[in-house]
Parts: structure tokens; sequence; C-alpha cells
């Protein structure tokens, strides 16, 4: 199932919606702001999302012809933006230059009045480094998903309940915003999959009809040694057809999206198991420890041993995750 995929995708590559900032405001406001803010580099959180509580706003970003309009319950994704320019409110008088608040906790946040301030709020997608790419590439620089084309309203009842959190300021509410977050970012990812014409690539492939018994193959056995032919007869088509429309729809062979399969899953066994590196190069069907270890590099572009002692000691000297808000 397609879900079920996605989720698998989603594992892998470790998405996470952190909240970072907001916005309160009436009358006539503008922000200009870095794409990185409240942070120091956009390269370090190359995709940053916004979310529309209520109120209207227009969007614009560096590289977008035009701009976009944000509705309530609205959200956009900017993927390797440098800055944005957020212009809201309605009155009289001069358009007031502000700064978002950073964190979630502020009294300005939390005293806002829904029934007249304009209330948005902001964060980063985080990702490991093989999901950079994968999400990156499927993700135009600004993607726009509209609450009212979403069906029964979820992405706005999403978004309502982590505003809830907010502004309500419980027991548990850091744990619960998280979670909120979490799953108001899948919202936005299903909504953009039934509202947009994706570009190639292994989004674009999980939610094709015609090719998922084949990937639903390869994800199930991704040590096995697929032959086209029998990819192709599970997808009920003809070889030629059935390579032409996975490179069509995917952006790469299907051995060559199989092989990058294969290197998501190891570059995790690598971090979370002390598998041998050679029980993990045949549990993933190369023939010898050695053609494995060469595939990786190629597509990581350090050894697997490298790769296992660096992530590793990330982990170990990360600093503990502080208080959402």
């Amino acid at each position: 199932m397609v879900d079920d995929q996605l989720s698998e995708a989603l594992d892998l590559v470790e998405v996470r919606g952190v909240l970072s900032s907001g916005i309160a405001e009436r009358g006539p406001w503008v922000a200009r702001v870095p794409a990185a803010f409240p942070y120091t580099s956009s390269a370090a959180f190359p995709l940053k999302f916004l979310a529309m509580v209520r109120g209207r706003a227009r969007l614009s970003a560096d590289g977008v012809d035009g701009s976009v309009e944000l509705e309530p319950g609205d959200v956009a994704i900017l993927n390797r933006r440098e800055w944005l320019e957020v212009e809201g409110g309605v009155g009289d008088g001069p358009r007031r230059e502000i700064l978002p608040e950073v964190g979630l906790s502020s009294a300005r946040l939390i005293a806002a009045d829904s029934s007249v301030d304009d209330l948005l709020i902001g964060g980063r997608v985080e990702l490991n480094p093989a999901g950079d790419a994968l999400l990156l590439e499927a993700l135009p620089p600004l993607a726009h998903i509209r609450a009212a084309a979403c069906a029964a309203g979820t992405l706005r009842g999403r978004l309502d309940s982590l505003f809830d959190e907010v502004t309500r300021n419980r027991m548990g509410s850091a744990f619960a915003i998280r979670q909120h977050a979490q799953l108001l970012l899948l919202e936005v990812l299903r909504a953009y999959i039934d509202q947009a014409e994706l570009p190639p690539g292994w989004l674009r492939a999980l939610t094709d009809q015609r090719l998922r018994p084949a990937l639903r193959l390869m994800h199930a056995e991704p040590g096995r040694h697929w032959g086209l032919e029998e990819l192709a007869r599970e997808a009920a088509m003809s070889r030629t057809t059935f390579a032409e429309r996975f490179r069509a729809v995917a952006g790469v062979p299907p051995l060559a999206y199989l092989s990058r399969w294969r290197m998501l899953l190891a570059r995790r066994a690598l971090r979370d198991r002390d598998i041998p590196i050679r029980s993990l190069a045949a549990e993933l069907g190369y023939a010898s420890e050695s053609a494995f270890s060469n595939a990786f590099k190629r597509e990581v572009g350090e050894s697997p041993l490298r790769h296992r002692h660096r992530v590793r000691g990330e982990l170990t000297a990360a600093p503990a995750e502080p208080a959402q808000g």
C-alpha cells in the first residue's frame, strides 16, 4: 500500500518536523527574514515550512516567480531558499516591519487573539543525509499546500490541534507539540502528493499505482537478485514498457532504484546494528564484502566502516535535544 511504503521511506530518511518560530500580529505588517531564521545557515536545514493558523498573508521568496496567498490552514514548504518575505494584516497606517518570535512559548504567541490576530508558525524539516537528497529532489523551491483542497479539513484540523497545545501550555505540552509537528508534516506530504504534479523521483514512484507491485517486492526482499523480467511480470507489463515507465516515474532505472534503497537500509544498519560488514553485504544481496563496500562508497562517499564510526561518534557527541519552544 502507498502509505505503508511511504511510512517505510520516511522512517529510513528520518523525517522530522520541528517548530521554531511564530508570528502573532494585527494591523498591517511585514516580515523580511533569511530563510534559515532563527538559525545561522540555510544549508544546515534546507527545508523550512510556514503554516497559516489564522488570517491571511502573502509569501514570496528568492528564486520564485510571484508570490503565494496563504489562507487559514495553508502550509508552504521552502526548499533551499535564501530569504523569504511574508506580508499580512489589514487596516490603516504604515506596514510595520517585524521579526518572528523565536520559540513557541513567547507571551505574544500564547496571548494571541485568534479573532483579530494573524497567526503564523514556522519550522524546519530535519532529515538524515540520505533523506536530504531524496526529499529535496521531490520538492519545488516553494510548495504551496492548500487546506481548502484537503479532504475533510485534515490539514487545518491538525494545525488547530497543534496551536491549541502551544497556547494552553499544559503539562506535557512540549512532548505533545513534537508529536503534532510530526503528524502535521505527514499531512503536508500527503496533501502535497495529492495536489501537485510530482517530478520524477522516489516520492512519485511510491505513489504510482502501476509500479507499486514491483516496488513492494523490492522493498520486501531488497537482498534478492531481482531481474527486470520478474519485476515487469509483477507489474503486469512487458519488460520494455516496465523499464521505460520506471525510469520516467522514478528518474532512474529499476535496478538503480534498488541499489539506492539498499544503501538507505545499509546506512541505518551501520548506525543502529552491530552486524559485521560481510554479513550486511550478504543480507543486501552483494556477492562479497568488497562489492558492497565499493557500491557504498560510490553512493555515500566513504567506506561502510568509516561511515559507522563517524555517525556513531556524532550520536555520542550530540547534545541533548532542548525542550520544544
